[in-house]
């Protein structure tokens, strides 16, 4: 594990000074800036107008950043001819794919902890206090970070056997499709056969359920998150991060580096 450390510790560090992760980042915290204003002529509903635009701007910004980052982590060290000399020592390629993960995924934590603190900057501006209903925002700030880990899993996994624009496109379509797997399920439609219904239900199953890790709504009516969701999105998105990771290495162990 001495060598997945040492990858993750590395990728946590280019990534921290990329120009265009703290572009992203200050992106965030001038959308939380537009939000004060907005709450201030949006008279009695100034914190849920607050809370939801400053949560959508960490799903939002978190998203761009793991897609984005998540696909140049594989493709950008074979383009720089990095991956060779690195995989000539004693690194397994799945130990390269792991450290690149978990580094990405400590990136992610520190700018969602970032703009988690601007958000309540934001909100102690207006209220000048904070109360006990104002820390599920935490609960829902931990599940917009299990997306995100998730999102990075599947971006690493399409950049293992496709062009990087071609991964960007496949990730952001199954995290939209993902957004609507509830749906799937309950579809009705008059128009479709059996069949069809039975395959949209099963591919349901399939994708990733992202409204799984969505709370916003609740949180910005102040609404208690049960924590029983927040421990089943827990361990839905590490097997199903294990299982995206798992077939991501064994596609990048059998392709031809060359």
């Amino acid at each position: 594990m001495s060598n997945v450390w040492v990858v993750a510790t590395n990728t946590f560090r280019e990534a921290v000074r990329d120009r265009v992760l703290y572009n992203l980042v200050f992106f965030a915290l001038l959308m939380m800036g537009a939000a004060i204003l907005v709450g201030q002529v949006s008279i009695g509903i100034e914190q849920s107008v607050i809370i939801s635009l400053g949560l959508t701007a960490i799903s939002v910004i978190g998203v761009f950043i793991a897609v984005f980052i998540g696909v140049g982590l594989v493709s950008k060290e074979m383009d720089k001819r990095t991956l060779y000399a690195l995989l000539a020592k004693p690194v397994e390629r799945w130990q390269f794919l792991t450290g690149k993960f978990a580094g990405l995924a400590m990136t992610l934590t520190v700018n969602t902890a970032a703009m988690t603190v601007g958000l309540y900057l934001a909100l102690w501006t207006v209220k000048h206090q904070l109360s006990n209903s104002d820390w599920y925002l935490l609960v829902a700030v931990y599940l917009i970070l299990l997306k995100l880990v998730l999102i990075v899993a599947l971006a690493m996994l399409f950049s293992c056997f496709t062009s990087p624009f071609l991964a960007i496109l496949f990730t952001l379509g199954i995290y939209v499709a993902g957004l609507f797997a509830g749906e799937l399920r309950t579809m009705q439609a008059v128009n479709l056969s059996p069949a069809a219904m039975g395959w949209f239900r099963a591919l349901s199953y399939v994708l990733p359920n992202f409204e799984n890790f969505n709370v916003m709504g609740a949180v910005a009516h102040q609404r208690p998150v049960p924590l029983t969701l927040a421990w089943h999105s827990t361990w839905y998105a590490i097997l199903y991060g294990a299982m995206v990771l798992t077939g991501a290495a064994l596609i990048f162990s059998r392709r031809n580096l060359k």
